[in-house]
């Protein structure tokens, strides 16, 4: 973990997002439900950021809408100063290769029918990299996740869970990004791969320098992870600072309990 304190890399300023519900009655109104009601942060180069909260707290709605797959309906994300709700198609497909998201489930990340080098190597198409260039890439990204080029020949089925969410990992890296969005990359894992994969985490962002955005609900695995902490409660950010800070001693009764159920 390291924090480099330059302009930020990823910014958000008052981020507020509105779902409509299915009506109950023919002539009623569509309820709402308000999933984010006006969060603000910044993540510098080279920092790991948590989000941590439980199930409905806002926080994936966060990571959908710093990753651009979903506008604000307040607010804005700033991603390497651009403001991401104002890009056009084209000119957000053409930043992408340098933010890239890790899922909770890696299936998402891998086609069955395909090798997974295939799947590994497809971030690298929109780029125009060359078929020699992506096997190099491709080779590189899974030797950086602890696995051998030759797995790029096998099918997915034949991977552990943990070996899986490595190569969702090495899917993300591939194309050099400069930003990892982590939700919840280790909770579906048993808690010995968790350490692992946590273990690997930082050493790529340690090696490549990467920013994390680390979203998890288990207080006890950002606080291992992160250089600081927003910690949410039914779209809000209740608390910040320091993951050293709020893990020893939180200033809200609800970081508290977060910590309590964690330990």
């Amino acid at each position: 973990m390291s924090a480099d304190r330059s302009a930020p890399l990823l910014e958000a300023q008052g981020l507020r997002r509105v779902y409509r519900l299915p009506r109950r009655a023919l002539f009623a109104a569509a309820p709402r439900h308000v999933a984010l009601a006006g969060a603000d942060f910044a993540l510098h180069p080279g920092e790991t950021l948590g989000v941590v909260g439980e199930s409905g707290s806002g926080k994936s709605t966060l990571a959908r809408l710093c990753m651009g797959f979903e506008r604000p309906d307040a607010g804005v994300v700033r991603l390497f100063g651009q403001d991401l709700s104002r890009l056009s198609r084209g000119a957000l497909a053409a930043l992408r290769p340098r933010f890239q998201m890790v899922f909770q489930d890696p299936w998402g990340s891998l086609d069955p029918r395909r090798r997974v080098g295939w799947s590994v190597a497809e971030p690298l198409l929109a780029q125009g990299v060359d078929r020699a260039g992506r096997r190099r890439r491709v080779d590189e990204a899974l030797r950086q996740v602890g696995l051998a080029p030759a797995d790029a020949a096998r099918w997915p089925h034949e991977f552990s869970g943990g070996q899986r969410q490595r190569l969702a990992i090495a899917r993300a890296i591939v194309t050099r990004p400069a930003l990892l969005v982590a939700d919840e990359p280790v909770s579906a894992l048993d808690v010995s791969v968790q350490a692992q994969v946590l273990n690997l985490l930082m050493d790529l962002q340690e090696e490549l320098g990467l920013a994390m955005l680390f979203i998890s609900h288990d207080l006890a695995v950002v606080g291992a992870v992160c250089d600081r902490l927003l910690v949410m409660r039914r779209g809000e950010v209740v608390e910040s600072g320091p993951a050293a800070r709020v893990l020893s001693a939180p200033e809200t009764p609800y970081a508290a309990a977060l910590l309590r159920a964690a330990l």
